[in-house]
């Protein structure tokens, strides 16, 4: 079996994507993969045939950081994906056209790509990396992360809620895709959120049940895999071997969001704490130059070395960066910044594995008082950890992708 799997340019999207790419190769399938450039050489190195997607898509910076609300954020969020799914669409048919693939792995970011997919004619299945906006009767409409509640009042508020919520996310998802991108595929019009996350024949969904909002209406077509954890295979620094102390880990945004605030209250809220403070800054949002004695800031480092001892991870809500630290049972403190982060900080506190600390309420003595109850949460961490390990992973994910190639 051939299949081509193209990814959105983030590196959130792309890691845990890699060992299903992996998983297909050893079981002899031909794996082709389109993501972002920086990584195409890593790729290759693992043996798999890699191109960069076209720089244009690249150049269309997520930019929703810059906007001042939710609402205006979510605007910018659908314009950089409508603009790359403009490009999306001829490049995909070309790499059909060119390819011709068996089968086609493609990004729930990548909207062009998808709807190529789907009027392609061919198996095909959607990669969902963030928590799910498929409506659901037993749960908050999706966006700003509300509490779960259960029963008739629950579902009573969720019927209520969802046309202000999720309405709001339709009505301004939905004309880009139904106006531009669909038409320009080939590609029938998508009806609404629940029509737009059922399309695909198959959806992957590096999750856990254990971590999800429960719900009794789940798709067929939904795959729980667990998280997929995965990340460049270097040697942790040698400076890790010498901290004495437990580790607190300090994620921010692979995807430049302007979250380096986080760091700073981190870095000051904890400087007297009896912890070692590792801090990651992959996107660059890092400016202040005075980091405290019991504190390091790099740019990179392998995350799993340092969860291996750590007692707390501080994290900005990426639903990877979470699954990673709540996967080898490390508590988490949440600090939402956009995008998708307040639902999965709310999936963490609902576990009982996580503090869920609002943006707004950031500040060095709030952030060391979350950490310090975060730290009691190992426990519930740990149960969460054995019950995420009972997922299929990427073996489960191909075997779905296999049978779904077959006629």
């Amino acid at each position: 079996m051939k299949v081509l799997c193209y990814t959105s340019p983030a590196r959130g999207h792309l890691f845990p994507t890699v060992p299903i790419l992996l998983e297909l190769r050893s079981r002899g399938h031909n794996v082709v993969v389109r993501t972002l450039g920086a990584e195409v050489a890593r790729l290759r190195d693992l043996g798999l045939k890699a191109e960069a997607v076209s720089p244009e898509i690249e150049a269309i910076e997520l930019d929703d950081y810059r906007a001042r609300g939710a609402q205006a954020g979510l605007r910018r969020t659908v314009r950089t994906f409508a603009d790359r799914a403009r490009v999306e669409v001829p490049e995909v048919q070309r790499l059909v056209a060119e390819e011709h693939p068996d089968l086609l792995l493609v990004d729930g970011n990548t909207w062009g790509a998808a709807a190529v997919a789907e009027a392609s004619g061919l198996p095909w299945a959607l990669l969902q990396h963030f928590p799910t906006p498929l409506p659901s009767r037993d749960v908050p409409p999706f966006g700003p992360g509300l509490r779960p509640l259960g029963g008739p009042l629950g579902r009573l508020r969720n019927r209520a809620l969802r046309p202000l919520v999720l309405g709001v996310v339709e009505r301004a998802f939905l004309p880009p895709l139904n106006d531009v991108v669909r038409p320009l595929a080939g590609a029938t019009p998508i009806r609404d959120a629940h029509d737009l996350y059922t399309r695909a024949p198959l959806t992957l969904y590096p999750t856990s049940r254990a971590f999800e909002h429960p719900r009794t209406d789940w798709p067929e077509s939904f795959c729980f895999l667990g998280p997929l954890v995965w990340e460049p295979p270097v040697s942790p620094p040698e400076w890790l071997a010498e901290l004495r102390r437990p580790i607190a880990l300090v994620t921010t945004s692979s995807e430049f969001q302007d979250d380096g605030a986080l760091v700073d209250a981190a870095l000051a809220g904890l400087a007297q704490e009896d912890l070692d403070v590792v801090a990651t800054v992959p996107g660059g949002s890092f400016v202040d130059d005075e980091v405290p004695a019991n504190a390091r800031v790099e740019r990179f480092v392998p995350h799993s070395p340092v969860l291996a001892r750590a007692e707390v991870a501080v994290t900005h809500g990426g639903m990877g960066a979470t699954q990673k630290a709540l996967a080898a049972g490390v508590p988490v403190v949440v600090v939402p910044w956009g995008r998708d982060q307040a639902e999965v900080a709310r999936r963490a506190e609902a576990a009982g594995a996580g503090v869920l600390l609002p943006r707004r309420r950031l500040s060095p003595t709030s952030l060391r008082d979350a950490v310090r109850r975060a730290r009691g949460l190992r426990p519930a961490a740990q149960a969460l950890a054995a019950a995420m390990a009972q997922d299929g992973g990427a073996p489960l994910a191909v075997d779905r992708l296999e049978s779904l190639s077959r006629p």
